[in-house]
């Protein structure tokens, strides 16, 4: 997720200066993955790399750093050993960054690319700058036929040392999951409470729109319309269907809908056993075959959770979504393996 960017504009804003903490390597098993951040001030602290001592030691070092006035970036390899006092076993290396309303031109260049759908790469000199003063953030956009491997199948955070140069290369990028819910119900809400916590973004579909609550996240975009339909045929390939209105009959309809595509990624259909057989019955007559519905969803959730209470549902139900796009990571990433130490710069500009 990339709301780091804007909690740096506000903290920047309201204190002259923070520290931008990275995971710019994860070796073995660590708290958190290669690019969490965390953002540190004299007084405040948001985001996470992980918690326990790691954390704490590296806020140390940021608010070092913001005492002294040090605007240099650094880097410090950590054994998450005895000397922690952690048990993963792994190391993490950090980078530290201080950021000042110097550096709000490129946070702002770089949210708005962002916010686009645009995908970039930040790239940030740690070691071996001139005059060991912190050096201009370079930002890279990247172009529709550029490949960076999908999340989960290579970190998206790279160090490279080029003759004691050592520099770090993240990938931001709008979420690759997008997910089409159609009910603005008990269930529904639920499960939009829940995915405007993760990186992915919502099209969130029905035909009463008093449904809808009055304030939504930015990911998440409201489609009230009598034609429900036609938002199915306009989601982007690779979405993640989800259907639970309040109407069977209009159930019936979106999924003979979604059938009509075989791009999508998943497709859920909220209800029984007992549903699901009726709709297969009905759905064949309408020339939906055996393979087809095999695709389909039905009942939605993982295994073993049997609570029937909206807010069980949504975690079930989301758990499942997080499945399929690990597993469609990973199928990606074994098809086509990218180099991390070799990314692709396309139209650079130094902000």
């Amino acid at each position: 997720m990339n709301d780091w960017i804007s909690a740096a504009l506000h903290l920047i804003a309201r204190n002259g200066a923070v520290v931008l903490v990275t995971v710019a390597r994860a070796e073995g098993s660590t708290p958190r993955e290669a690019g969490a951040k965390m953002l540190v001030t004299a007084t405040e602290q948001c985001l996470t790399i992980g918690g326990g001592h790691l954390e704490w030691r590296a806020a140390d070092i940021a608010r070092n750093m913001l005492e002294v006035g040090d605007t240099a970036c650094g880097i410090e390899r950590m054994a998450l050993g005895p000397s922690l006092g952690q048990c993963c076993g792994g190391v993490a290396t950090l980078a530290f960054e201080t950021l000042t309303a110097a550096d709000t031109t490129w946070l702002q260049a770089l949210q708005q690319k962002v916010q686009a759908g645009r995908a970039c790469l930040r790239t940030r000199v740690l070691r071996g700058a001139d005059n060991g003063h912190a050096e201009p953030v370079s930002v890279t956009t990247l172009g529709p036929d550029d490949a960076w491997p999908r999340a989960g199948s290579h970190e998206r955070c790279v160090l490279t040392d080029m003759g004691g140069r050592l520099s770090m290369t993240e990938l931001l990028a709008p979420p690759e999951m997008h997910v089409v819910l159609f009910g603005a119900g008990h269930v529904g809400q639920a499960i939009v409470r829940v995915l405007a916590t993760l990186p992915c973004t919502v099209t969130w579909v029905d035909e009463r729109d008093a449904q809808f609550p009055g304030n939504v996240p930015e990911s998440i975009t409201i489609e009230a319309t009598d034609t429900p339909e036609a938002v199915i045929a306009q989601a982007p390939a690779g979405s993640f269907f989800l259907v639970m209105t309040h109407c069977h009959a209009l159930d019936q309809r979106l999924c003979h809908q979604i059938f009509l595509r075989d791009d999508f990624a998943y497709f859920g259909l909220i209800g029984s056993r007992t549903k699901r057989r009726k709709f297969e019955r009905r759905l064949t007559d309408r020339g939906v075959t055996s393979g087809q519905l095999k695709r389909m969803t039905c009942p939605v959730g993982v295994e073993g959770i049997c609570g029937k209470a909206p807010e069980v549902i949504a975690v079930a139900v989301v758990a499942q979504l997080l499945q399929v796009q690990e597993q469609r990571a990973r199928d990606d990433g074994n098809a086509a393996h990218i180099s991390m130490n070799k990314p692709v710069y396309i139209s650079e500009e130094i902000l």
